[in-house]
């Protein structure tokens, strides 16, 4: 702090005590108005703060607060602070609000949301980018995903001084990234596919065989990996083989975290350094929080877009324990619901589902359409009470998930 302007001081301090107001008045955790106020006194406080500090920002459609949660973990195995933005508020002002809590911290992990990437390059500087997938998703509000990896694309080529960690099997992101100086391939997986059928670079059709996809006009093609996810191990860049053995549930955790271990790798941290502290990592803002509610325990799923429901279906509790799906369409989830008739809901025929949120017609008719059966019901509670067995699994998008992580914070 002694180190930063006295513009910057000040607004970094008035930044956190209006987070600290915030959270005492229980309005959320503070991060998005104490970087508003810093901002406003002090514009250029997020790259102010970034200054000294080694900076890993994490982006993509999917995952991203999994993978910042599990970035941080391993490279806690340093031994020094790590400031983080923890609950996802991954706008400039939720970026300064973390580094304005931590400000001695040498490293920072920052979830970064995918519009504000070049900008936030530009103003940290950082020493790592992670760059997980892109898909659809708040088409109201987000650019079409061929321009934003066109943007990615211009600014990782313009940082001369950044490592940039990305998923191979993704064809934007390897577009994205490839223009970059330095990269570290990834071999973590793509099972949506529905948002990559066509090349980056020539607009024709792109092939998938066992060896991965390529374009068969422009001869672009997925470039070899130096970390590879395969089941539940993970094949580091020097060839060994580990169990991953993770607390989180489902592909998309494993994924994740060998995008952490490569990460950490860069750092100096090594695998057998870093997996006992992703093995701890059980919960992440909520998801896959489990609580008792009326006796019966209730475990909660976030997921926001078609290729996030996908792995979401995943990880639900076997056979017969019901599920609760949740959708709302408020700003921070989209206000257009049409994303939902490219989910395909005939993996939920079998168990008991009930449907709850804001546009819950909407996802109504879309499981009929599906001929999933169904049961209409007011929230969380009125699901809670009309299972019988002792368990629900809670499916949400964004904020109906937060509506009802708050309501369930609030039971006794």
């Amino acid at each position: 702090m002694s180190k930063l302007p006295l513009r910057a001081r000040v607004a970094t301090s008035l930044s956190g005590a209006a987070g600290r107001v915030s959270r005492l008045a229980g309005r959320g955790d503070g991060s998005v108005i104490g970087g508003v106020l810093g901002l406003r006194i002090e514009p250029e406080l997020l790259r102010l703060l970034a200054v000294g500090r080694q900076v890993v920002l994490v982006t993509g459609t999917n995952g991203k607060t999994t993978t910042t949660r599990l970035v941080t973990a391993a490279l806690g195995a340093l031994g020094q602070d790590v400031a983080t933005n923890a609950f996802g508020a991954n706008m400039e002002a939720g970026l300064a609000s973390a580094l304005g809590r931590s400000p001695n911290a040498p490293y920072a992990v920052l979830e970064t949301d995918e519009r504000y990437l070049p900008a936030v390059i530009e103003a940290t500087r950082p020493r790592a980018v992670v760059l997980l997938n892109l898909s659809r998703d708040q088409m109201d509000r987000a650019a079409e995903i061929w321009l934003t990896a066109r943007r990615w694309r211009r600014a990782l080529g313009a940082a001369a001084d950044c490592m940039v960690v990305a998923n191979v099997d993704d064809p934007l992101i390897a577009w994205a990234a490839s223009t970059a100086p330095r990269v570290c391939w990834v071999a973590a997986g793509q099972r949506w596919h529905e948002d990559s059928w066509c090349c980056p670079e020539c607009g024709s059709h792109l092939r998938r065989d066992e060896l991965g996809w390529r374009c068969g006009e422009c001869g672009f093609a997925r470039p070899s990996a130096r970390w590879v996810l395969a089941g539940d191990t993970v094949v580091d860049s020097s060839g060994q083989v580990r169990e991953l053995g993770l607390t989180l549930p489902g592909r998309a955790n494993a994924s994740n975290a060998v995008m952490a271990l490569a990460v950490g790798s860069y750092f100096g941290v090594g695998v057998d350094q870093a997996l006992p502290r992703l093995r701890d990592v059980k919960s992440v803002a909520g998801r896959y929080t489990q609580v008792q509610r009326q006796g019966r325990k209730v475990r909660l799923l976030l997921a926001k877009n078609p290729a996030g429901w996908l792995e979401a279906f995943d990880v639900l509790a076997p056979r017969p324990v019901p599920v609760l799906l949740a959708v709302n369409a408020q700003g921070p989830d989209g206000r257009d619901t049409s994303w939902l008739w490219d989910v395909d809901y005939r993996v939920l025929i079998g168990r008991r589902v009930l449907v709850t949120g804001e546009r819950g017609t909407d996802l109504a008719v879309r499981l009929e359409a599906d001929q999933v059966p169904f049961e209409v019901v007011a929230g969380i509670d009125d699901a809670v009470t009309r299972i019988t067995g002792g368990e629900l699994d809670v499916l949400a998008n964004y904020t109906a998930f937060q509506q009802i992580r708050a309501l369930l914070g609030r039971a006794q």
